[in-house]
């Protein structure tokens, strides 16, 4: 290892060192503390509203003169609304209840023990991401409320932002008295630093977040020696159920494609129910059309609806973009097994008037979102009331789905006696 390499394995281990002595001072603080925190931050973002939305700007020029795609601009982009998103964000993760030291479930014992499960903190959370610079005051706020330490580093693309808006979020922590080390951010673009925080950095870090492509969640997969906490991307679906209202499938294919198609929720396949697909896709069809999407479809869908046509790597496809792949499937089952080959088990949606349709498609379909008769782009932990997420976990331990603060947190058995000894 070279002197560089030396030198940026020393900081990150001094990182780890100072994220665990900051992770017992943030588990012993009260609720109250945690919430003035978090509220600070939120006016610290405010204020330093100018120099963040400047940061972007450098960072979005760069990342357009390298040729990122459109999609991943957006992304990475932040106007005034959208900082001011970010803080209101910041806020009503202040507001919701604290979940550390929340007694899940209490019993007693024939023999008198007193028995709880009580929320605790994880410790020290790793989180990697690409692109989004909100995700950097999401999840400090997020882990702050659940009462964990969190080292940041997200893609070089953001690093201008990250930065202004993590120093934001440190004048917040010290405003209520919290230790700074409670957020911190890796402030270079060296990749080596990733490979030290997925190696734990000695033993340090409690459990790795990632969010961003395959390529990334692969190699967290493959390096990480802690636990990881899996957010795969968004292969989502849309089944037109044979009994679907017409408005509401018109209305909800297009909003969950095209309202914003770089979200991971933004559906990427529409699913149509041979027994109704002649009456239904024409119409839903050409609403996409007219709001700008491209349509590739099957061989049945293609003879309804002139189209481009769907390749097999179409139904694989995150495309982030104004395209979408359409099947004609058989029914429940048959949008159900489209699903299971194809899907991330993130986010799938059916539009039915059936009852009894729609019930079986939630009971056939394995993803951590399902949802009857509403847009894929509801996939949100903001729009769950969590505040914020840190991301869609599509894993199925230990949590699914928006993870915020109550997802952030693991349990332990308070159990109390009376001088109850074990025969």
């Amino acid at each position: 290892m070279d002197d560089a390499g030396a030198s940026l394995q020393a900081e990150m281990s001094a990182m780890g060192r100072a994220a665990k002595a900051a992770a017992l001072a943030l588990r012993l603080a009260d609720a109250a503390t945690r919430t003035r925190a978090i509220a600070a931050m939120a006016r610290a973002v405010r204020a330093a509203a100018p120099g963040i939305l400047a940061a972007n700007a450098r960072d979005v020029a760069a990342a357009r003169a390298a040729g990122l795609a459109p999609a991943l601009v957006d992304r990475l982009l932040l106007d005034a609304e959208r900082l001011e998103g970010v803080a209101r964000a910041l806020e009503t993760v202040a507001e919701i209840p604290d979940p550390v030291g929340a007694e899940i479930a209490r019993w007693s014992r024939p023999n008198g023990l007193d028995i709880a499960r009580v929320r605790t903190p994880i410790g020290v959370i790793g989180i990697i991401y690409e692109s989004r610079p909100n995700v950097t005051a999401d999840a400090a706020a997020l882990c702050v409320r659940a009462g964990n330490a969190v080292i940041l580093r997200g893609g070089s693309e953001c690093l201008a932002s990250n930065l202004a808006i993590h120093a934001a979020l440190a004048k917040g922590l010290a405003d209520a008295g919290l230790p700074q080390a409670a957020v911190q951010i890796v402030r270079t673009a060296d990749r080596a630093a990733v490979g030290a925080i997925l190696a734990g950095l000695e033993g340090a870090v409690d459990l790795i977040i990632p969010r961003g492509g395959k390529s990334l969640v692969a190699r967290v997969r493959a390096e990480a020696r802690a636990p990881v906490l899996g957010h795969l991307e968004g292969l989502n679906h849309v089944f037109l159920h044979e009994s679907a209202d017409l408005a509401k499938a018109i209305d909800i294919a297009v909003n969950a494609k095209m309202r914003r198609v770089s979200v991971c929720g933004a559906a990427e396949t529409l699913l149509v129910d041979r027994a109704a697909a002649q009456a239904l896709l024409p119409p839903v069809a050409r609403a996409l059309i007219a709001a700008g999407c491209e349509l590739r479809g099957d061989a049945a869908a293609r003879a309804i609806v002139p189209m481009a046509e769907a390749t097999e790597d179409d139904w694989t496809t995150e495309y982030l973009a104004p395209v979408i792949s359409i099947a004609v499937v058989d029914g429940v089952q048959g949008a159900a097994d489209h699903i299971a080959a194809y899907g991330s088990a993130h986010t799938d949606a059916i539009v039915a008037e059936d009852a009894g349709a729609a019930e079986t498609f939630v009971d056939l379909v394995d993803s951590a979102i399902v949802l009857v008769n509403a847009s894929t782009q509801f996939a949100d932990g903001g729009e769950f009331g969590f505040g914020a997420e840190i991301g869609i976990a599509t894993d199925r331990l230990h949590a699914r789905g928006p993870v915020g603060a109550e997802q952030l947190t693991t349990y332990k058995y308070v159990v109390r006696g009376t001088g109850q000894t074990r025969p």
